[in-house]
C-alpha cells in the first residue's frame, strides 16, 4: 500500500500538467467550568469508536518558517481517515498556515519552509521524488471565498478531471461530484452557464464538487462558510457531514459554535508573542470535540473556549 501510494506521489507528466488546477454548537456559556489538571503535553486523546478508524495523516514536529519568520513550532497530531477535524484558535496562531502545509499549498509562496514530517499513509509528503501536483489531487482544498473558474458550471467540474487525463464518462463524473456536494438538482438545468451567476453558497459548493471530481482521500476547507449567510452556512455544514462518509476534512474555523457541530476531533491552536512581537503558532490540546469543549486539559484553552481571551 504505502509503495504503490509513494510511487503514484512521485514526479509524472500528468502531475506537471495538473499544475495549472494547482495555481487556479457549542457555545462558551454551556462549557464546563472547570479542567483537568493542566499537564505539559498536548492532549491527543480519543474515546471510542472513533479510534477504530486508521491515521490517514501523522504530523511529527512540524514548524513552518516564513524566510527567518518562525510562524508555527512543534505541531505534531494523527488526523483520522472518514472524519471531521476542527483547526480552532485566535488570529495569527497557524491554523491555515498547518493546514496548507497538509497539501503542500505554502509551496507557492517562495519565502515559505516546512520542517519536520507530514506523512500521508506512512509516506513523507515532503520527501524526495513526491509530486506536489498529485498530492494536492489526493488531498483537495476548498479555500474561505468561492472562487470558481470563469467557466460554465459543467467546465468548472470538469476541469480537474480533464487535466489529470481522465478516461471516463465526464457527463457521469460531473452529476456524480455536483450530486455529492448537493448542488446537482439545482443546477442540472443550466449546466452551461457561468458559474459566476450562482449564488455564493451554490458557488462554494461548486468549489466542493471540483475538489471532489479528482477523487481525493482528503479534502482541507479553510473557513468555507466565513463569507456566507447562515442558511448557505447550514448547507455547507449538513454536506460537511455527509461527505465524510467517503472523505477526510479538516476545517479551519474561527466559529466554535461550528466546531462543535460538525467536528469529531478538535485541536487548539494558540500564539506565543515574543520580545520583538513576533508571532509563533503553537498546538496546545488535540481532543474528541465533545471532550475539549467541556473538560479541557488545559488551562489556556478552557479560557479560549469561555471567552476570556482571543
Amino acid at each position: 500500500m504505502t509503495d504503490r501510494i509513494e510511487t503514484h506521489l512521485g514526479t509524472t507528466e500528468e502531475g506537471q500538467m495538473a499544475q495549472e488546477q494547482a495555481n487556479t454548537s457549542t457555545t462558551a456559556s454551556d462549557v464546563a467550568a472547570t479542567s483537568a489538571e493542566d499537564s505539559d503535553a498536548v492532549r491527543t486523546s480519543g474515546g471510542d469508536p472513533d479510534d477504530l478508524n486508521p491515521v490517514i495523516i501523522e504530523l511529527e514536529n512540524v514548524n513552518v518558517y516564513y524566510d527567518d519568520f518562525h510562524a508555527v513550532s512543534d505541531v505534531s497530531l494523527p488526523i483520522r481517515e472518514r472524519e471531521i477535524t476542527a483547526f480552532i484558535g485566535p488570529s495569527g496562531c497557524g491554523k491555515s498556515t498547518v493546514l496548507r502545509c497538509l497539501n503542500r499549498m505554502n509551496d507557492l509562496i517562495e519565502s515559505a519552509r516546512v520542517e519536520g514530517g507530514v506523512n500521508y499513509h506512512g509516506v513523507d509528503l515532503y520527501g524526495p521524488n513526491i509530486d506536489p501536483v498529485e498530492v494536492r489531487r489526493r488531498i483537495g482544498m476548498v479555500f474561505q471565498k468561492p472562487n470558481p473558474f470563469p467557466k460554465s458550471i459543467y467546465d468548472n467540474v470538469a476541469f480537474g478531471p480533464k487535466i489529470a487525463g481522465y478516461k471516463g464518462n465526464m457527463d457521469d463524473l460531473v452529476e456524480q461530484s455536483l450530486d455529492r456536494a448537493a448542488l446537482w438538482d439545482e443546477v442540472k438545468d443550466k449546466l452551461d452557464e457561468s458559474a459566476y451567476a450562482l449564488s455564493g453558497g451554490q458557488q462554494q459548493r461548486l468549489c466542493i464538487a471540483r475538489a471532489i471530481a479528482t477523487s481525493p482521500d482528503v479534502v482541507l476547507m479553510d473557513e468555507p462558510a466565513s463569507a456566507l449567510d447562515p442558511i448557505a452556512t447550514l448547507r455547507i455544514e449538513e454536506l460537511m457531514y455527509e461527505l465524510k462518509a467517503e472523505y477526510t476534512i479538516i476545517i479551519v474555523t474561527h466559529n466554535m459554535q461550528q466546531a462543535g457541530r460538525v467536528s469529531d476531533r478538535t485541536a487548539f491552536f494558540s500564539v506565543d508573542i515574543q520580545d520583538d512581537g513576533e508571532r509563533t503558532g503553537r498546538l496546545v490540546e488535540f481532543s474528541e470535540t465533545a471532550t475539549l469543549f467541556t473538560t479541557p486539559e488545559k488551562q489556556e484553552t478552557e479560557d479560549y473556549i469561555t471567552g476570556r481571551f482571543g
